[in-house]
């Protein structure tokens, strides 16, 4: 009996084992294709509809009806203004998710989406929306000062606070910007990503870029012209 056990036992971890290699193996591939989508001038941008943002290309009408799109949401802004999807319908926009008190990547977050506001200052068809991690802290009044001292245009940019579980629900079941709970399916973990995430003006995830890197900016640029043209 203990000898099957033993068996038993063996097999069950060598089952495991093979899926996390196999998990591990698709999420490199899919990080190649990412890094190739990132190396080389594009056309086309994928579409994203996985936590391991693996790539979709050139769906068919029928196909695209089935594919993610960020659901109904709603959260107050730093005016204390209720946001919802409808202030994003039509746009392309770039997300995030921040914290006021964060000393270190969410610094180069906010610089970065910063630099974009800038850039897309004139242009109608780009907003921004960034979400707090940190709500209990991170109330209207405190995104309003954050937002104030960042030059943040609260037509353009969201800076977005609410109930801290559909906040973390968006940002892991909707964006797939929390790369620790794909991993340890903890929902107490607290989100820390570093991720922009591009949305078309029909909801779907086409670009997932490092928010703390500067070239990232002009490679959003890219994307986002190549949105304009579809």
């Amino acid at each position: 009996m203990i000898k099957r056990l033993g068996i038993v036992v063996f097999f069950f971890g060598s089952f495991l084992i093979s899926c996390k290699q196999e998990t591990a193996k698709k999420e490199i591939e899919n990080s190649h294709e990412r890094i190739k989508i990132a190396s080389k001038k594009v056309d086309k941008l994928p579409y994203y509809n996985t936590p391991d943002f693996a790539p979709s290309w050139l769906p068919s009408e029928d196909e695209l009806k089935k594919f993610h799109k960020i659901p109904d949401f709603k959260f107050k802004n730093q005016l204390g203004n209720e946001i919802t999807n409808d202030n994003l319908k039509g746009y392309i926009y770039i997300a995030n998710f921040f914290f006021t008190t964060c000393p270190s990547i969410c610094v180069k977050l906010t610089n970065n989406m910063r630099k974009l506001q800038k850039i897309y200052k004139g242009d109608d068809e780009i907003k921004f929306i960034s979400h707090t991690v940190f709500p209990s802290y991170d109330t209207v009044e405190v995104l309003k000062k954050y937002g104030e001292r960042e030059d943040v245009n609260s037509e353009k940019w969201y800076l977005v606070t609410g109930e801290r579980e559909k906040i973390y629900k968006l940002a892991r079941e909707s964006y797939f910007a929390d790369e620790t709970y794909k991993q340890t399916n903890d929902k107490n973990g607290f989100i820390h990503t570093e991720n922009l995430i591009l949305v078309d003006k029909h909801g779907h995830i086409r670009g997932v870029y490092k928010g703390t890197l500067p070239e990232e900016v002009e490679r959003i640029k890219r994307h986002i012209e190549i949105l304009k043209k579809e």
